[in-house]
């Protein structure tokens, strides 16, 4: 394996793109053909333009206090006559008042903001003036909160919030490049040291999620990540490819690339802030295409399986959260990646395969794909790594979407201090989770006979709660371990303040939250 070192950076070369691979992509597009129209720059300011655009937080009608003193009497009379309440995320717009073109009035929570309300009042701030092409400024310096420069957090949700994927698109009308301005005391050394590189960070995986499946392959993924690591100090990047997985005996992720012509890979991504501590690993499911294997999936919904990669995006977007800040922890993050389809050397079910540490599996079913490149990516992690803690994350099943909806992930665990850590995490962040049940009767459910053990069942039942069973059954105890189904939340329908239509890149944020816990 030959080794590129770049500044402090340690990358391994990744492998060459296959004859067939170079072929698909040729005949669609390429992840890196241009990138998305420029955002808004961020830039703070300690007092407000006289023009322009400006957005003003109010919680409640009668709350005036972030009005500046020379709109507060044309802001009253209009707050009266559209009888706005000002409740939070609502918003009213006032043109042709007090010279600016709008003035765009925010509803926030009442009393003390934690860091989550502070981003989604920066993110709908960012949405709601995308249109404009006049310069922005918000008025974020007198909010209160516990949390530490108020303004960075609300520059954190505006750089979130003008999320933008149009690089495949021809003639694309450029939104406005006019500045976006914080207006506040502090805040700008603080967004810089510690958010900025977690926006990158989900812009990173948003992009990934959104990309088609014919510009994003294993092979691919790896390089567009490798790509933005490029330079960031103290980490090292090693690819496993599918000779290395076969001699490690990783029989359970080759048997859901079998199908495919698109190899596996194995990316493992090393962040080292915390000299020889035991490192915090977080691993995440990267099925490029997910067809269901043999056991295909319906026609319907389909078109959303080119996501099926989100967990192992949000892994990396978060480990380079915690990289671009320099977060004083270690923290590893592996992206199990394959493409699951149903070609001529694909696994059936009946099958048998054996794990890395010699448990065998019976495939039930092979669209019960994610937990199985789960299974040998976490016993990886733990035998390479030992591990202080180790979180999956995975758009796993179905049946959490039933159970949970989109307001929240599924998060099982068999450690009840990780299961805080994880929880206290997701309300720092905004992404939520809600704890599910790992129960005994599970495991009686996936019995194989003929196996250590089945990756599904034909009866109905808890299928979220079953596929946790099956992960945490193939990672050796005693590594503290915990699993997020995030199967209902990594896209979203409509904007919300922080994550404009489409891929969420949830899990970025939440992990920059549990790495920070971790350095508590």
């Amino acid at each position: 394996m030959r080794v590129l070192l770049l500044a402090a950076t340690i990358l391994t070369t990744a492998p060459a793109l296959a004859q067939s691979e170079r072929a698909a992509i040729g005949t669609g597009v390429s992840a890196s053909e241009r990138q998305n129209s420029a955002e808004r720059p961020l830039r703070f300011a300690t007092t407000a333009p006289s023009s322009g655009v400006l957005v003003i937080p109010m919680a409640g009608a009668s709350d005036l206090s972030h009005v500046p003193t020379a709109l507060r009497a044309a802001v009253t009379s209009a707050v009266e006559t559209a009888a706005f309440k000002a409740a939070a995320d609502k918003t009213l717009s006032l043109y042709g008042v007090g010279g600016y073109h709008r003035i765009v009035l925010i509803g926030v929570p009442t009393g003390p903001l934690d860091s989550a309300a502070l981003a989604d009042f920066g993110g709908r701030a960012a949405q709601e003036t995308r249109d404009n092409r006049q310069p922005v400024a918000i008025l974020a310096g007198a909010l209160a909160s516990a949390a530490t420069d108020p303004a960075a957090h609300v520059a954190l949700g505006a750089s979130l919030g003008q999320y933008r994927f149009d690089k495949l698109k021809s003639g694309v009308d450029a939104p406005a490049v006019q500045p976006l301005t914080i207006v506040a005391p502090t805040g700008e050394a603080t967004f810089a040291r510690d958010h900025a590189g977690v926006a990158d960070g989900a812009r990173m995986a948003r992009d990934l999620i959104t990309l088609p499946s014919n510009a994003k392959t294993p092979d691919s993924f790896v390089a567009s990540v490798r790509a933005q690591f490029a330079g960031v100090p103290n980490v090292r990047i090693t690819i496993l490819d599918e000779a290395e997985m076969r001699r490690r005996n990783m029989g359970s992720i080759l048997s859901v690339s079998a199908g495919s012509r698109h190899p596996a890979r194995m990316m493992i991504v090393e962040y080292r802030g915390a000299g020889d501590a035991a490192p915090l690993a977080l691993v995440g499911k990267g099925i490029t295409f997910d067809t269901g294997g043999i056991s295909l999936k319906p026609g319907a919904g389909m078109l959303e399986m080119k996501g099926d990669m989100a967990g192992a995006a949000a892994v990396m977007g978060g480990v380079y959260a915690a990289a671009k800040r320099g977060a004083k922890a270690n923290v590893v993050g592996i992206a199990a990646l394959a493409e699951n389809m149903p070609g001529g050397n694909a696994s059936r079910p009946g099958d048998v395969v054996r794990t890395m540490n010699g448990q065998t599996i019976e495939i039930i079913s092979t669209d019960a794909e994610g937990r199985m490149v789960l299974a040998d990516a976490n016993q990886y992690a733990i035998e390479r790594f030992k591990p202080a803690a180790l979180v999956n994350i995975a758009t796993l099943t179905g049946a959490v979407i039933t159970a949970l909806g989109d307001d929240y992930a599924g998060l099982f665990a068999r450690d009840e201090a990780l299961a805080a850590r994880v929880q206290s995490a997701a309300t720092a962040s905004g992404e939520s989770v809600w704890r599910l049940p790992l129960h005994p009767s599970y495991a009686k459910d996936m019995e194989s006979p003929i196996a250590d053990i089945a990756n599904g069942t034909t009866k109905s039942g808890p299928g979220a709660g079953r596929g946790a069973h099956f992960i945490g059954f193939l990672t050796p105890q005693p590594t503290p371990w915990a699993h997020i189904d995030m199967a209902g939340v990594d896209g979203a329908d409509e904007s919300l303040p922080t994550m404009p239509k489409g891929a969420r890149g949830y899990g970025v944020r939440l992990f920059d939250a549990l790495v920070r816990e971790f350095e508590k």
